[in-house]
C-alpha cells in the first residue's frame, strides 16, 4: 500500500497532486447546476460537491471555487438571480456534461454548446435539464465562504422536485440506478450507478450476523 504524508502531498507535481487528492473521496454525485442571468442568457456546469443540508427545511448545499481572478458565472448568476437547478448527469451524456467545464463566454450558453435542452418551469427563473431524470429547482439562502482555501459552499432551499416516477418507490426511496444517473471519480472519470441492496433502520439489538 502506498503511504503519502502531508509533505510528500505537498510536493507532488501539481497534477498528480490534484488527481490524487480528487479523487481519494471515492464516487461523487454527478450533477449539472443551471443558472441564468439578468439578461436571460443560460449556463450550465458540472459539479460533484452537491451535498445533502437537511429535509426540514430541504437544503442543499455545494462547493464554488475561488472567486479570484477568474470569472464564475454559476456564482454571479445565482448572486444576481437566486435562483438555480440541479441537474443529475446522465449516464447517456457523460461526455456532453464533462464538456461544460470548458471556459466558455459569458454571453455563450453551456446548453447550446453541449447539446442540452433548456426547460423551464410556470415562472422559475432558471433553466432544468430536459435530460435529467432528476431535476431540482432551487432558492439561494446563504453564502458561507471556506477561509482557508477561498471556496464558497452555497446553501439552496428546494422549491421543486421532478423525478422519474418509476424510480420513486412508495416510501420515497430513490433508485439511482433506474434514474440512469451517473457518479464521478477525481475530476473526468465518470461511472455508471448499481444498486447493491437496502437495509433496514441499523439499531444497536438487531446486529445481523456479519459474514
Amino acid at each position: 500500500m502506498k503511504h503519502y504524508t502531508k509533505k510528500n502531498i505537498i510536493e507532488l507535481e501539481k497534477v498528480k497532486r490534484l488527481n490524487i487528492i480528487n479523487s481519494i473521496t471515492g464516487i461523487k454525485p454527478g450533477n449539472l447546476i443551471g443558472s441564468m442571468d439578468n439578461d436571460k442568457t443560460t449556463n450550465l456546469a458540472i459539479f460533484s460537491s452537491v451535498v445533502h443540508l437537511g429535509s426540514k427545511p430541504a437544503l442543499l448545499g455545494f462547493i464554488l471555487r475561488p472567486q479570484v481572478n477568474v470569472v464564475r458565472d454559476t456564482y454571479n448568476n445565482i448572486m444576481s438571480n437566486k435562483l438555480y437547478t440541479i441537474n443529475h448527469l446522465p449516464e447517456n451524456h457523460t461526455l456532453n456534461g464533462h464538456y461544460t467545464s470548458a471556459k466558455f463566454n459569458s454571453d455563450e450558453s453551456e446548453f447550446e454548446f453541449c447539446k442540452f435542452t433548456e426547460w423551464f418551469h410556470d415562472d422559475f427563473d432558471a433553466p432544468f435539464v430536459k435530460e435529467s431524470s432528476l431535476k431540482i429547482g432551487l432558492k439561494f439562502q446563504e453564502s458561507i465562504p471556506i477561509k482557508i482555501n477561498n471556496t464558497i459552499m452555497i446553501v439552496g432551499s428546494v422549491e421543486h422536485i421532478f423525478v422519474n416516477s418509476e424510480a420513486l418507490s412508495e416510501e420515497g426511496y430513490i433508485d439511482l440506478e433506474k434514474l440512469h444517473s451517473t457518479g464521478i471519480g477525481g475530476l473526468n472519470s465518470y461511472y455508471k450507478l448499481k444498486k447493491i441492496s437496502s437495509y433496514p433502520y441499523a439499531r444497536r439489538n438487531e446486529l445481523p450476523d456479519f459474514k
